[in-house]
C-alpha cells in the first residue's frame, strides 16, 4: 500500500510539473512552481469562528487530514483546487477553503484536526511547491452567491482584475 501511495504521489508530481509561470518569489522548476517564505498558520474546525461551518470546507466537502490535507487561502492568490506540497513534508495540500482573515495576506492556513495540533503548528514560514494551480473560474463560481460578504467581494474583485 505504501508503495502504491508513493507511486501515486510521484505520478501526480510528474503530471503537474509544467504548471504555471514564475513571478516575484516564484521559481518554475521541473517539480512545479516553488514559492519561498510562504507564511502559514493553522486552523481547526473547533475554533469559535469555524464552529458554525463544522468540519466542512468552503466547497462543502469534509476537511481532509490524511495524505491529502485541506488548506485555506485567499482564492485570488491560490485559487480553489490549488495543490501544493510543503518542502520537507510528505503531505499534499489542496486549497478547498478560505477565511476572512486570509484575504490580502498571502498566508495559507493549514487544517489541523485539533486545537493542540493547531497550536503546535503556530506560524511558520515555509517553502512550497505548487504542483497544480487551481481554477479562478471555479473560485468565482463558488463565491458568486457569497459576494455579500466583504472578504468574498474582495477576492472576487481581485480575480476579475487579474
Amino acid at each position: 500500500m505504501r508503495y502504491a501511495t508513493t507511486c501515486l504521489l510521484c505520478l501526480i508530481t510528474a503530471l503537474f510539473c509544467s504548471c504555471s509561470s514564475s513571478s516575484g518569489s516564484k521559481v518554475l522548476s521541473q517539480k512545479g512552481t516553488r514559492i519561498t517564505a510562504v507564511r502559514t498558520t493553522a486552523y481547526t474546525h473547533t475554533e469559535s469562528d469555524h464552529i458554525q461551518y463544522g468540519a466542512r470546507t468552503a466547497v462543502g466537502t469534509p476537511l481532509k487530514y490524511g495524505s491529502v490535507r485541506s488548506a485555506a487561502a485567499d482564492w485570488s492568490v491560490y485559487p480553489v483546487g490549488t495543490i501544493f506540497q510543503i518542502e520537507g513534508s510528505p503531505y499534499i495540500y489542496q486549497v478547498d477553503d478560505y477565511g476572512s482573515a486570509l484575504v490580502g495576506t498571502n498566508t495559507i492556513d493549514i487544517y489541523q484536526p485539533s486545537k493542540a495540533h493547531m497550536n503546535a503548528w503556530g506560524v511558520r514560514n515555509v517553502n512550497i511547491r505548487v504542483l497544480r494551480w487551481g481554477s479562478k473560474s471555479k473560485s468565482l463560481a463558488i463565491m458568486k452567491d457569497r459576494a455579500k460578504y466583504d472578504h468574498v467581494r474582495k477576492m472576487v474583485q481581485r480575480i476579475q482584475r487579474s
